[in-house]
Parts: structure tokens; C-alpha cells; sequence
């Protein structure tokens, strides 16, 4: 079966009660039970949903997965996954992840006895050097946020593996009909299904998506104790999302490679960060792991000025100021003060995060309208 058949029926079968052909809504908390402890599947909502259920498979399906835990948001999957460590382990990340994922990591899990190392992952080198004898996790972002740097998952599988570490990828802005990790070797992948997966801009929603039974089964129990789980209508519209996640990403990524062509050509950019363009540094491996190069581009203008940076975000009219990405409209924003807020200015600089970057999620409308509108806005500044 192959990607735009899994997308509309991968975990999704008639309601059998009133042959429905979308899932229900089981917009219920609890459910009843013919004995004490015996039930059909289902007893309390945090525990299991069978709207939920149907999402959970579909994006297993999805990612070649076998198992999949939902959650309340990204970050309670991202939670979730950094609870399989212990205190004193160790955890390798990029240098230019996203400021949510950075926060959690060093200002809630480093006080419980996590330590963190943040790196270039571009260059595998670098990942070796960062090991130490307790590194028990890698966590990969590719194509990162917002710089759109690419990571050879195979590459950082392999080191992984040798290490006897797990290696995670967030998959959000590529997603699994461009890249999917888990066929690349990765343990567990995970996203914030609030962006393409969604794909509408109305829902917060989370995943974790494994093969391995074992770790299954940890991100159940911890799915399930620790309760950041979604509720049945954000599973249904999340439902709605991917059925139409194959035809939204091949507009996207047609959208992404006209606006870049655009920027690059244009004389007060001066530099656009996109995985489709041949002199990106890590080109030739996104072209090996991604079917397409996504819908998110970002960059910067000569001027060194943040607030022309600022004020170009201001000025576009079919661009949208606000965080988030991955839905049908375009956005736009400045990741130093936005998005990335959470980063010491030092951290961001360090990593290659200007403060005049400016980061596009690029959406399904008329590609040339999209032009038309940055061309007006950076002619402002």
C-alpha cells in the first residue's frame, strides 16, 4: 500500500455500529464495564480512546512504524521520550534545535540529573567526539530548526548503535512522506503533529513512533502515568489532517523551492538556507534521505540591522506574523525573538542563529502571489 492510500486509510475502518465512514468522535472520559476490571478494550480516556487509537495507528502506518503513542502536545511527546532516561545520563542534541525542545532539556530535565551536550550534527566527527561512556541518547533534528541544516540519520544511527545508545529524530519538518527514519535505522521517531501532520493550524498535538516493542511499552506506561494525552476531537481533526497530508506536501515543497530560487536571486538576501539548493553543505544527503526538500526556508539580508529584520516581517500581506508552521497558510517570523527566544543569545549565535534571520513556513497558495508579497515587503526595507 502505498503513501496516499495509508494517509486516508491506515487505522481507519466503518464505524461498526453505524458503518460511519469517518472515526467517531468517542468523546467520552470513561467507558462501561459488564465486571470489575473487565472491559472491551477501554476503561478511562487517558489510558486509551478509541478516536485516539485509529490516529495512533494511522501515523504507525504512516512512518513504517509498529507502535505509536499520542500525546497532548510536541513537547509532551518529546517529555515522554527523554523519560526512557535516567539521572546521569548523557544526551547528544544539535546546536540549532528548536528553542521548545532546547528549553526542556536544559531548564527541566538538566535539574533532575540529565546532561546535555549541543553540537554541529552536521559533520559525523563531531557526534564521535561529543560520546561519553554514559551518552545513552542522540537526538536528531533534519532538516533543523530554523537553520535547515541536514543530519545523516544513518550516520548517527551507526554511532548510536555502537555507543548502545537510542537515536531519536524529529521528524516534524520533514515529515514521513519525505523522510522516514525509521526505515533508516532510528529507534524512535518523533513530532509535533501540530504542524503538517494537521496541516490546519487548529489543533496541538503530539507523537512518538517506534518499532520496538520494549520501548513501546515504556511510552505507554508513561503515556498513560504521566497523563499528557489528547483528546478525542484533537485526534479526529489531526485524522482529517493527514488524510490529505501527501497532496498538502507536494504544494508545499513546489511553494519552498520557488520562494528560495526567488530569495537567492534577489540583491538585498543575503543568504537563504534551503536543503533543495546544490551548494547546501549537506545537499547530497538530503537528497539521499528526503523525497523533497520540504516547505520551510529561512534568511537573512545583507543589512546587519535586526530591526529592518523585524520590520520586514511586519510588512508582508499574504505571510502571516506568528509562530508555528507546516499549516495550509504561510507564515513568517523572527526566530531570535520568537520561536527561539528560549536561547541564550551567545547559544544562538554560537550555533549560527543570526539575530536577523528570518524563518518562512511556506503554505499552499499561489506560489507566485507568495513571491509577489516577500518581493513588496523586502522592497520596504
Amino acid at each position: 500500500m502505498k503513501f496516499g492510500t495509508k494517509a486516508i486509510h491506515a487505522g481507519q475502518e466503518p464505524d461498526s455500529t453505524t458503518g460511519a465512514i469517518m472515526t467517531p468522535i468517542y468523546q467520552t472520559s470513561t467507558f462501561a464495564q459488564s465486571e470489575p476490571a473487565v472491559h472491551k478494550g477501554y476503561d478511562y480516556s487517558r489510558a486509551g480512546n478509541p478516536t485516539r487509537t485509529a490516529l495512533e495507528k494511522n501515523l504507525a502506518a504512516l512512518e513504517g512504524g509498529r507502535y505509536c503513542a499520542a500525546f497532548s502536545s510536541g513537547m509532551g511527546a518529546i517529555d515522554a521520550v527523554v523519560k526512557l532516561l535516567k539521572s546521569g545520563d548523557h544526551l547528544i542534541a544539535g546546536n540549532d534545535l528548536y528553542g521548545g525542545t532546547y528549553r526542556i532539556f536544559t531548564k527541566v530535565f538538566e535539574q533532575f540529573g540529565l546532561a546535555f551536550d549541543f553540537i554541529d550534527m552536521s559533520k559525523k566527527e563531531n557526534i564521535k567526539k561529543a560520546l561519553r561512556r554514559n551518552t545513552r541518547m542522540i537526538w536528531v533534528e533534519t532538516p533543523t530548526n530554523p537553520l535547515l541544516r541536514i543530519v545523516d540519520i544513518e550516520e548517527v544511527v551507526k554511532i548510536a548503535k555502537e555507543a548502545k545508545a537510542l537515536s531519536v529524530v524529529d521528524n516534524t519538518f520533514a515529515t514521513p512522506f519525505l523522510q522516514r527514519p525509521l526505515a533508516l535505522g532510528a529507534d524512535i521517531v518523533v513530532h509535533s503533529a501540530t504542524k503538517y501532520i494537521g496541516g490546519h493550524s487548529d489543533v496541538i498535538l503530539g507523537a512518538a513512533i517506534t518499532n520496538d516493542e520494549s520501548i513501546s511499552e515504556k511510552l505507554y506506561f508513561i503515556q498513560k502515568s504521566s497523563g499528557a494525552v489528547p483528546g478525542p476531537f484533537d485526534c479526529f481533526l489531526a485524522l482529517r489532517g493527514t488524510k490529505t497530508l501527501h497532496l498538502r506536501m507536494e504544494r508545499h515543497c513546489e511553494n519552498a523551492r520557488k520562494v528560495a530560487e526567488f530569495l537567492a536571486a534577489h540583491p538585498k538576501v543575503q543568504k537563504v538556507n534551503y536543503p533543495g539548493f546544490k551548494f547546501h553543505p549537506n545537499h547530497a544527503v538530503a537528497a539521499r534521505q528526503m523525497s523533497d526538500f520540504g516547505g520551510m526556508v529561512s534568511f537573512t539580508l545583507k543589512s546587519d540591522d535586526i530591526e529592518a529584520a523585524k520590520k520586514l516581517t511586519t510588512y508582508t500581506k499574504i505571510f502571516t506574523l506568528a509562530e508555528s508552521l507546516g499549516g495550509v497558510e504561510s507564515l513568517i517570523e523572527h526566530p531570535a525573538s520568537m520561536t527561539h527566544a528560549s536561547l541564550p543569545k551567545e547559544v544562538r549565535l554560537q550555533s549560527g542563529l543570526e539575530d536577523t534571520l528570518i524563518r518562512l513556513s511556506v503554505g499552499v497558495e499561489d506560489g507566485d502571489d507568495l513571491v509577489e508579497d516577500l518581493k513588496q515587503a523586502i522592497e520596504r526595507v
